[in-house]
Parts: C-alpha cells; sequence; structure tokens
C-alpha cells in the first residue's frame, strides 16, 4: 500500500504544480479572448480541463492518505 499511496501523491503533486502554470500561458494565449475581450472557447475548455486535473489531484491525495491509514 505504500507504493500506492506514493504514486497517488506523486500524481497530486504532479497536477497541483503543472496545471495552474499551464492556465497562466492558455489564459495570455491570443485565442483565449475575442476582439472584445470576452473568454473564447479555447479558454472555456482549458480552465474545465484544469479544474478536473486539479480535483483528480485532490482525489488523489485522499486516496493516498487513505492508503497508509489502511482505509483502502
Amino acid at each position: 500500500m505504500i507504493a500506492l499511496a506514493v504514486l497517488l501523491f506523486i500524481n497530486a503533486v504532479f497536477n497541483v504544480l503543472v496545471w495552474p502554470r499551464f492556465y497562466k500561458r492558455v489564459s495570455n494565449d491570443p485565442r483565449a479572448r475575442d476582439e472584445h475581450g470576452r473568454p473564447t472557447a479555447f479558454l472555456k475548455v482549458h480552465a474545465v480541463l484544469i479544474a478536473i486535473a486539479l480535483v483528480l489531484a485532490l482525489v488523489s491525495a485522499l486516496a493516498g492518505v487513505a492508503a497508509l491509514t489502511g482505509a483502502l
């Protein structure tokens, strides 16, 4: 179970470190806003995907704790 917990924690850390930085790049991309400054589908889709990745990071961290405590 320790190997599982380590894998889950690595996944959580990766998601938390990588995806917020990616959002910064996406939001600065010229395709992110239309000529009136409104968010485009490009930005909205990426924001949803990044939010899902961050939720998965939280779930991974909780599952890692559960694996360490024997709750799994």
